[in-house]
Formats: C-alpha cells, sequence, structure tokens
C-alpha cells in the first residue's frame, strides 16, 4: 500500500518545488564540490546528498529518481511499524497500524518529496526494533546496532536526535535499566557532535524560521488529543509478549520531539512539521493498536468511511503543484512566457533555487548579478558581483526580468537588494508583472521600450 501511494502522482503534474529543486542540483554536481558547498553550506544535508548524488550516478529518471528513495523509505516504516505493532500487540494491530502509516497526510506528502526525511523516519522505525531487541535480549551487538542506526538517521538530520530523547523516555517509564540506552545514547551524541558544532555555524540558513502559526499549535494539540484517546483505548492486556506496551513506545515519540521544538520556540523558533515527521510513527501505531481493539466490523466501516471522505481527497489534493509552497517549474515557464532571449535576470533576493532544476530556461537571459555560478562557486545560489558592479550591468541593458521571493525568505544584508531595487525604480518602467506560488515576475524597461 505505501508503494502504491507512493508511486501515484509521484510526477506530480511535473511540479517541483525548491528544496527539491536545491536536493537535484547539489546531487549532479560532483562528489569534490558537494564536499566544498558543505563547507560553507547545508552540512547538515550532506550524507543525503551525496547518498542522492549516488542515485542520480546509477539511473537519471528525473523526478522519479529524486523522489523514488523517499517512497521505498516509507514502505520500509510501514513494514516495520507492522512489525512493531505486532510485536507489541498482536498481528491484527501490526497489520491496521502498517495501514494507517502509508495513508497519514503527512507521510503522503513526504514520500514524493526529494528531501531526507522520509529515510530518517525509516532508520527510526528499525531503529526503535532494535531498541526492543536490545531491551528483550540485551548484549553489546545489539546495543551496538541500534546506536548505529540511530546515529545514521541523526546524521541525516540532526534532530532524529529528538527520537534518540523519545526512547530514553520509554526506556525510564518501562522500568528497564537506563544505563545500556544512556552510553549508547552519549555514544550516537559523540558520533554526532562533530557535524552538529559545524553545522552551527551555518545556523543562518534556518533564520527564515519563524514563532509556530496557530495551525501548527492547533495540528499538534489534535494529533496529540488522537493518539492520547488511542492510547487509553489500547491500554489492556497485550496479545504478544513485550518488554513494553504500545503507549509507552509510541507516546514518547509523537509528543516529545514536536513538544520540545514548541517549547523552545519562545527562545529559538525551530518547529518545522517536517523535521520530526517521525512522530508519525508513535501516531500510526497508536491508531493501529486502538482500531484493533474495536469490533472487527465497526474498524472496518471507521476504516473506509475515513479513507473515502478524508484520507484519497486529501491525497489528491497532495500531488497537485498547489500542494506545495512554490513551483519551480511553473516559475520557469512564467519566465520563458514573458522574456525575450537577451533580456537582463534578476533574483532579488539572491536565491537562485528557481533555476537550479530548470537552468536551460533562463540560458538566454543574461544574470545580471551574477560572478559565479552556484557549482564554480562551491554554494547553493552562487556569488554575486558588487553592488556598483550590479548597478553598471543594468544601466546598460534595455530590459530587465526580476524574479522576486515575495514571501519566506530574508532579506538580502549586503545592499545588493537594494541596489537593485533603487535602480529599477529610478531607471526602469512596469511593463508587467505576474504571482507564481511565492515568486514574483516583474518585467521591466528603460522608458517608452515596453511595448517593443
Amino acid at each position: 500500500m505505501a508503494v502504491a501511494l507512493g508511486l501515484w502522482g509521484i510526477r506530480r503534474e511535473g511540479s517541483l518545488w525548491s528544496d527539491e529543486a536545491v536536493t537535484y542540483e547539489v546531487a549532479h554536481r560532483s562528489t569534490w564540490d558537494i564536499w566544498r558547498l558543505l563547507s560553507e553550506a547545508d552540512a547538515v544535508h550532506g550524507l543525503y546528498y551525496f547518498l542522492m548524488h549516488a542515485v542520480f550516478a546509477c539511473w537519471e529518471g528525473g523526478l522519479v529518481a529524486l523522489r523514488l528513495p523517499s517512497v521505498l523509505a516509507v514502505a520500509a516504516t510501514a513494514a516495520g511499524v507492522g512489525m512493531l505493532g505486532h510485536r507489541l500487540a498482536g498481528p491484527r494491530a501490526g497489520l491496521l497500524a502498517g495501514l494507517v502509516l502509508p495513508f497519514l497526510p503527512a507521510m503522503q506528502r513526504y514520500a514524493q518529496e526529494g528531501r531526507s526525511y522520509a529515510l530518517v523516519c525509516a532508520l527510526m522505525t528499525w531503529g526503535t526494533w532494535l531498541l526492543l531487541d536490545a531491551l528483550d535480549v540485551g548484549g553489546r551487538r545489539r546495543w551496538a546496532g541500534y546506536g548505529a542506526v540511530m546515529l545514521t538517521a541523526c546524521l541525516l538530520h540532526e534532530f532524529a536526535v529528538l527520537g534518540l530523547m523519545a526512547h530514553g523516555v520509554t526506556v525510564a517509564l518501562s522500568g528497564q535499566n537506563l544505563r545500556p540506552w544512556a552510553v549508547t545514547a552519549a555514544a550516537v551524541t559523540a558520533g554526532l557532535a562533530p557535524l552538529a558544532l559545524f553545522s552551527a555555524t551555518q545556523s543562518g540558513q534556518v533564520a527564515w524560521i519563524g514563532e509556530p502559526s496557530a495551525s501548527d499549535l492547533l495540528t499538534f494539540a489534535g494529533t496529540a488529543l488522537l493518539g492520547i484517546a488511542s492510547a487509553r483505548l489500547c491500554r489492556t492486556r497485550n496479545s504478544a509478549p513485550a518488554v513494553v506496551g504500545v503507549p509507552t513506545l509510541a507516546l514518547p515519540l509523537l509528543l516529545l520531539p514536536a513538544g520540545f521544538l514548541l517549547a523552545l520556540s519562545p527562545l529559538r523558533p525551530l518547529y518545522v512539521d517536517r523535521y520530526v515527521l517521525f512522530a508519525s510513527i508513535g501516531l500510526a501505531l497508536l491508531v493501529g493498536a486502538a482500531l484493533a481493539r474495536l469490533r472487527r466490523g465497526t474498524a472496518v466501516i471507521a476504516s473506509l468511511t475515513l479513507t473515502a471522505t478524508v484520507l484519497l481527497p486529501l491525497g489528491h489534493d497532495l500531488r497537485t503543484p498547489e500542494s506545495r509552497s512554490d513551483d519551480v517549474t511553473a516559475v520557469a515557464e512564467a519566465v520563458r512566457e514573458m522574456s525575450a532571449p537577451g533580456d537582463g535576470l534578476l533574483f532579488t533576493p539572491a536565491r537562485r533555487a528557481w533555476l537550479l532544476a530548470t537552468p536551460d530556461v533562463y540560458a538566454p537571459l543574461d544574470d545580471l548579478a551574477l560572478a559565479s555560478s552556484p557549482a564554480a562557486s562551491g554554494t547553493l545560489f552562487g556569488t554575486e558581483v558588487t553592488p556598483a558592479g550590479i548597478r553598471s550591468r543594468m544601466l546598460a541593458s534595455a530590459r530587465i526580468v526580476a524574479v522576486q521571493d515575495v514571501i519566506g525568505e530574508p532579506e538580502d544584508s549586503t545592499g545588493r537588494g537594494a541596489t537593485k531595487l533603487a535602480t529599477l525604480q529610478a531607471h526602469f518602467e512596469v511593463c508587467g508583472t505576474r504571482r507564481v506560488t511565492r515568486a514574483q515576475i516583474t518585467v521591466y524597461a528603460r522608458p517608452g521600450l515596453c511595448q517593443q
């Protein structure tokens, strides 16, 4: 079921949002160029970029190759959740939990994202399985295996360490000896520390994260209430012997990672739902175990009704270009329609994610501010010439196409953005403008040249 849902509409009508465009472009760089980039930006995603570089080296499959690892990761997560449910509450609970997981809207979304979040979920799921093995049987080899999987998850995305913390709560609540877990967690933390310390020097990349919205808080509250209600329903004698019960394992995974980031927000906003996608593992386990406690007919009717009326329609919407905050292919198409070969091109702020996956569309245009391309400069979006150089190049152009982020990105603090806008306002007139998702494309020309 997870594979089928993941492959359904995997191309999203050819759309691609900017974070995926970054993955696509960086993964096509040489290994040396990727390594050089990580010294400047995106060190937290380095392992994932190298993985995707290997994928594209084996198969140049475009959007399908970009997203297929996430599809397979969600399938591995669903299988692992099914086995966890089976282990903790019997085969019926396992089957239902495994089926719940791929239908969750968040999992349907990130099963089709060219980013690392689904892979972290898969590693977290099987790390949880290895934790139960270590608690059941013990032994250094099992704890070492658990630690290795959890360290890999943390290297793919540092916030996976919150899942490690949730495991510690589970061990404590189950009354087990906490020392083996603590030793393993210390080893994982030590292995993660160099990356965490280095990535802290690139913390400006998350400056765009703001305070949690009302929608974020309501979503977390609703999910937490559903999880707690499910936990109350499934707090019965397990049908299979286990060290811990479903609530003891699943509630910390569901509540602690997101709850911690939300509580931290007044000091440092870092909450983004995809950063803690692995909380869905806990929700699926709880809902699956709760459904298993219902009468079989009631559970089937409730599941089919929910799927037909809510989950599948929502799943259809998630597979449309409009489901993402931006669409670089739609922006490229708008630029192609509004521009002519030889026109100048400006990005304000200097964030060239729009062109990373569709460089051919922008090739006939003259990127007026560009000093060195992203790959050549070892940066995400390239480097730009001085403000004076930008102004000089702009004044030598008759027409300029400006691509501007209207929301969601920090303003340029180097003076280049102000120079671009001031020069446009003083020496050019607006010929036309179009809003495409998060971008605004405006054509400027020297006075009297708009109709030419």
